[in-house]
């Protein structure tokens, strides 16, 4: 139940009347006309734009086409009030019963919220991707809880979804890597070893060297790289993706498969994608124009293999094999994202850090000539989080080396309040996540404010109990005509917009929206629930009255049952209670 696209259906099907009529002419596209919120609920309960996005079409007047919709609309038993404002807009208020019918819904359908936007398209999501060379840290944990966030939204909203990370393991990152984990290896076998810049002194790490010293015991002592780089780099790596693994289940976070970059190399999968660039002639032997701004000290022109990514709407092109034959970064992402676009996926997203703003363009050219357009790729950056504790920035984790890990977050907050503080803000935004402030227990900390509504009403389910049968079936049965206070009929008209607000969500890739959403829907309630305190005949539980508290129950679990809906997507537990 859809109740803003269900007005809309009436508001198109009176249009489709007034064409037949001959009011409106005909091959009038609708497409544009919407439903929504007034944005002064004073207005009405409901808004549609018909008028003023046919008039011009039309070649009417919005005034006149307004007023002659209003007419129509005033036949429908489930509008009560239909009312021309402005130029051409108009205002709708709806018959009380309709609101009540979002209660029952609520209570009775375990879908209420989900949509068929999706209608089952494949859709990758790829997010993390950090490199495999020592735990997440915090940039990765936004962008962890984002993506994860997203995928489920989609899901919510009825796409396929894969969840993937792809294992950055085919640069000299790992190599680094595995020579740091032979430092390591060596101090397990009791020598002093020193760390060169550039290497990862973590402690993270001791134990990795502890552990190729017990497969392997002595066999790379004294031995030169050669003999043992190949084989710890495996290793190693293979251990970082274990501890990764780890780093996500913290969070909740599982992922649907793992891609890795290496597989690329010397199967033919690089050639192959740049081969089908080629082939629609979009690769070509040129020299680049020199950089913008300063010129850097080692820039000379090299004939370079490029791809014509200006084609598909990039600034410049790009090279993808440099002048002595070796394959650029470039490369091997055009041949991941043709794997994906091979896969049979509809649509891709992508979840980067902030510094790979750069990235956005050349990656989307790649997709859209390796798909000839038929396949988006949306790339959502996450932003910069900094942290605070004790109104101090909070220090770097020893155990990283270099900075604040993932578990450093989690073990002083918890998965589920870093999952919703992380979501408290656009992707695309700077985030402060201070400690105090997200355990603290106000109306300010969302996190807090969402779930002491959620353990609010369990209280009053609880209370109820002890005099009225108060399950989901027998409450969507009773009668819910007494449930007509502003204060109640607000809460209500919030819960309506949740299968909307999905929609919005899940088209604009914007999870945010719901940890929004369901902040303001708690506001609804906790300004109901106070309301009680002085009005008694708002209060829950009406222990003289069994009939008016089954309704007043009625109401609060629908709004429990859409937070634990809302939650569910953003992948925090509600809590049951609060102490």
């Amino acid at each position: 139940m859809n109740l803003f696209a269900d007005i809309r259906t009436r508001v198109i099907a009176c249009l489709d009347q007034m064409v037949t009529e001959g009011t409106l002419p005909e091959g009038l596209s609708t497409a544009a006309v919407a439903v929504e919120p007034p944005r002064d609920p004073a207005h009405g309960d409901m808004a549609t734009n018909a008028a003023m996005v046919l008039a011009k079409p039309a070649k009417m007047n919005p005034r006149a086409i307004a007023d002659a919709l209003a007419a129509k609309l005033l036949t429908d038993p489930m509008i009560t009030v239909a009312e021309v404002a402005g130029p051409g807009f108009l205002n709708m208020r709806l018959d009380p019963s309709v609101w009540q019918g979002v209660v029952k819904t609520a209570l009775t359908d375990p879908t209420y919220g989900q949509s068929s936007l999706g209608q089952g398209q494949k859709m990758m999501v790829e997010y993390v991707s950090a490199n495999p060379t020592g735990p997440l840290h915090v940039g990765h944990t936004r962008g962890a809880v984002f993506g994860d966030a997203l995928a489920r939204l989609l899901d919510y909203a009825g796409y396929d979804v894969t969840k993937e990370y792809y294992i950055n393991d085919g640069g000299a990152q790992v190599d680094v890597l595995a020579r740091s984990v032979y430092l390591r290896y060596l101090q397990a076998h009791g020598q002093d070893v020193e760390f060169p810049d550039g290497t990862y002194p973590g402690d993270y790490l001791i134990p990795v060297g502890e552990a190729l010293k017990e497969k392997v015991g002595d066999k790379f002592i004294d031995k030169g790289e050669q003999f043992w780089l190949e084989e710890i780099r495996e290793f190693a790596t293979a251990a970082m993706m274990d501890l990764i693994r780890e780093d996500l289940a913290q969070l909740n976070v599982t992922m649907d498969n793992f891609f890795s970059e290496k597989s690329l190399y010397g199967t033919g999968l690089i050639e192959k994608a740049i081969a089908e660039l080629d082939a629609k002639g979009l690769i070509y032997r040129g020299v680049l124009e020199p950089p913008k701004g300063k010129m850097p000290e080692d820039w000379e022109p090299r004939e370079q293999t490029l791809f014509k990514s200006t084609e598909h709407g990039d600034d410049v092109d790009r090279p993808v094999q440099k002048s002595d034959g070796s394959w650029t970064y470039f490369a091997p992402d055009i041949a991941y994202h043709y794997d994906k676009v091979q896969r049979g996926f509809d649509q891709l997203i992508d979840v980067f850090g902030a510094d790979h703003g750069g990235y956005v363009k050349r990656m989307k050219a790649a997709v859209s000539a390796l798909s000839d357009g038929k396949v988006p790729l949306d790339i959502k950056l996450t932003q910069l989080v900094k942290l605070y504790k004790n109104g101090e920035p909070f220090k770097m984790s020893k155990r990283a080396g270099t900075f604040v890990t993932l578990r450093d977050v989690v073990d002083q907050v918890g998965p589920d309040v870093t999952r919703f503080h992380m979501l408290t803000r656009k992707n695309d935004a700077p985030l402060d996540f201070d400690f105090d402030k997200v355990l603290e227990q106000s109306k300010d900390n969302p996190v807090f404010y969402v779930n002491y509504a959620y353990a609010r009403v369990n209280s009053a389910v609880t209370k109820a109990s002890a005099f009225a049968k108060v399950d989901d079936a027998t409450l969507a049965g009773v009668d819910l005509s007494g449930l007509t206070h502003d204060a109640e009929l607000n809460v209500i008209k919030k819960l309506a917009e949740w299968p909307r607000l999905v929609e919005i969500a899940a088209k604009g890739h914007e999870p945010h929206r719901i940890a929004f959403y369901l902040y303001d829907l708690a506001s609804d309630f906790h300004a109901l629930y106070n309301r009680g305190n002085d009005e008694t005949a708002l209060r829950f539980v009406q222990e003289s009255d069994s009939d008016t508290t089954q309704a007043k129950i009625a109401l609060i679990r629908s709004v429990a049952i859409v937070i634990s809906h809302g939650l569910g997507i953003l992948g925090v537990t509600p809590a049951e209670e609060m102490r």
